[in-house]
């Protein structure tokens, strides 16, 4: 069966904690599944498009266990791999009291940073319509070379590429290098989604984040296409003139019962790329993937609360 989607990326444990506040202060914390590539990819199988997934974890009890969560969310093993000389990805998370988050990662040479160029064979590009990649691999190890190669490659192809940079300041040297690393990645994606602040910190300058977005327009060989989040107000999308889809849109999103924002940026990529790639408008697409990220933030963990179509349907019919 040729599936028309890849994701490429990260997949790693959450720990949760029992209650907001500063990691120093909590005293338990819940074991779930995540990164955000995967959480792209398990969304996307969600709803009802689903993709292949490259991935790379450890060879440890972790590792095994994100590999069983993958299989029984219906994810292809085909280049889910298993590294015996690195362990899995850990990242605590805190939560203030409105559900925003900040991580603390344990991530010295672990299985995700190992990822090696050519992965993925070129007859399977041949057959892929788009791919979609983030923006911590690039942070450290043969991961950033890999992923780079990934997404070369599939542009020479005529794949439409997506790119999330997913900014992580902690996994970066400085702000500077995570700008360079993104800016680099940037000349093969069609598709980008940022939040608003991660455009201001990869140096794009503007009055307002449809300014911002415009920006990223003017980048030469980079993006056609910019969604950009804005949290509680929802989202913008603008579209050039080089780009499969056109105009422009804003929506204000949906409002939802906030248990954690962990993953609602990852729901929202998935919501885009599943309209976009099903045909519809840049309005249309904005409108769903608000609905996909606003959905997401219902339950505690990233992938636990990531909804089918039916849940995105009543969350549409508040609007």
């Amino acid at each position: 069966m040729t599936r028309e989607i890849l994701v490429a990326g990260e997949t790693l444990i959450d720990f949760l904690p029992e209650r907001p506040g500063p990691i120093s202060s909590v005293e338990q914390f819940d074991r779930r599944p995540g990164g955000a590539p995967a959480n792209v990819a398990v969304a996307l199988a969600r709803l009802e498009q689903t993709p292949l997934f490259w991935t790379r974890v450890g060879d440890d009890p972790f590792g095994r266990y994100l590999r069983k969560t993958l299989d029984e969310h219906g994810l292809p093993d085909r280049f889910v791999e298993r590294d015996p000389d690195a362990k899995t990805t850990l990242a605590f998370v805190t939560h203030d009291e409105t559900g925003d988050r900040e991580f603390s990662f344990y991530r010295d040479a672990t299985a995700d940073t190992r990822f090696q160029p050519g992965r993925v064979d070129g007859t399977t590009l041949e057959d892929l319509e788009w791919v979609h990649a983030g923006g911590v691999a690039l942070s450290s190890g043969s991961s950033r070379e890999a992923t780079l190669d990934l997404l070369e490659r599939a542009a020479s192809r005529d794949c439409t590429v997506s790119f999330d940079p997913n900014a992580r300041p902690e996994l970066w040297p400085d702000e500077g290098v995570f700008r360079e690393g993104v800016r680099e990645a940037l000349e093969h994606v069609d598709v980008l989604k940022a939040a608003e602040e991660e455009l201001e910190a990869l140096g794009f300058e503007g009055d307002g984040v449809e300014e911002l977005a415009r920006g990223v327009l003017d980048v030469d060989g980079g993006p056609s296409t910019v969604f950009a989040t804005r949290g509680g107000e929802g989202a913008i999308a603008v579209a050039g003139g080089d780009a499969a889809w056109s105009g422009t849109a804003s929506h204000p999103g949906y409002e939802a019962d906030v248990v954690d924002t962990t993953g609602a940026g990852d729901a929202f990529v998935a919501g885009t790329i599943a309209a976009l790639s099903e045909g519809r408008d840049v309005e249309e697409t904005l409108a769903f993937a608000n609905a996909v990220g606003a959905a997401a933030t219902t339950a505690a963990g990233a992938m636990a609360a990531l909804p089918d179509r039916e849940a995105v349907r009543a969350i549409r019919r508040t609007e």
